[in-house]
């Protein structure tokens, strides 16, 4: 057993049910390997486990942190994929804000050499969100218009720039502050709520593709905008939401390391962030122990 922080959800609610409490970590069990986490992704899924509202989330007490990247520290039984030393990456939904974890060796993934530990985390989720949802989901290609709800947003700015170097024409809403980023990305914000990006897709004769996370409310307004055949992919906090009525093509995302495409996926955006084609803006890191400073970001 080692000695470990960790973050603690006691109950769901605001920021004061936050804690860093001691612990002890196992030993790695058969098939797992123990990493020393360097950095665990914070997104909105955090906020949203923090509240009780992510879909199928388990009950409180939990450790959240959907995905790391480390070093191996240990391999369990049977383990022979990476040494003790060996940077990896693997998406845990849970358990990654802690100083050290065990996780199922099949999961992880290694990161490679030239690729900045930090510019790998957010590939492991929110980058790797949006490339299913572009390479796989709608299927992406030069020339569509593609149009992209909280277009600045972490998975909605991975949509953009990932639509781009496919070719595509890239569209979207956010707010105002940040329209100038998106311009200098080669895309076209709109404000959501002024509405005037319905008048302007139509002109233009609609979307091919709608990425919205942002639940039914918004449904209706993002189906008036899709081209005949095109879908409307929703992801993030919305499932229990869909409008299954609906005669237009509506796909849920939901990302899942048991997918087999997880591995591939995640390959493919090492890759990319090897040779330079990708760089993921870093808005802030945190101490572990200042969790509840990032929760109130």
């Amino acid at each position: 057993m080692t000695a470990i922080r960790k973050v603690l959800i006691t109950e769901f609610g605001d920021v004061d049910v936050l804690r860093v409490v001691d612990d002890v970590c196992p030993p790695p069990p058969s098939g797992q390997i123990q990493i020393a986490v360097e950095y665990a992704g914070f997104n909105g899924a955090d906020i949203n486990m923090r509240k009780g509202i992510y879909p199928f989330q388990k009950k409180a007490p939990l450790t959240p942190g959907y995905c790391l990247v480390g070093t191996v520290h240990a391999n369990g039984e049977g383990c022979s994929l990476f040494k003790p030393g060996d940077i990896v990456c693997v998406m845990t939904k849970y358990d990654a804000e802690a100083e050290l974890v065990n996780q199922p060796e099949k999961y992880c993934v290694k990161v490679l050499d030239g690729v900045d530990n930090k510019q790998a985390t957010p590939l492991v989720c929110d980058w790797a969100t949006a490339y299913e949802m572009v390479t796989l989901t709608a299927k992406v290609s030069k020339g569509q218009r593609v149009f992209v709800h909280g277009i600045s947003g972490a998975v909605g700015f991975a949509i953009m720039r990932l639509s781009r170097l496919r070719g595509a024409e890239v569209y979207g809403t956010a707010s105002e502050r940040n329209h100038d980023t998106i311009r200098a990305y080669g895309a076209t914000p709109f404000v959501y709520t002024d509405k005037k990006w319905i008048e302007k897709m139509k002109g233009l004769g609609g979307a091919h593709v709608v990425f919205d996370p942002l639940g039914f409310e918004s449904f209706d307004a993002s189906y008036s905008i899709l081209a005949t055949k095109g879908p409307l992919v929703a992801y993030g906090n919305n499932k229990g939401n869909l409008n299954v009525l609906t005669s237009k093509r509506t796909t849920f995302y939901g990302i899942s390391r048991d997918s087999s495409t997880y591995k591939s996926s995640l390959e493919a955006l090492l890759d990319m962030a090897k040779d330079g084609t990708i760089k993921v803006p870093i808005r802030d890191v945190w101490d572990l122990e200042d969790i509840k400073t990032a929760h109130k970001q």
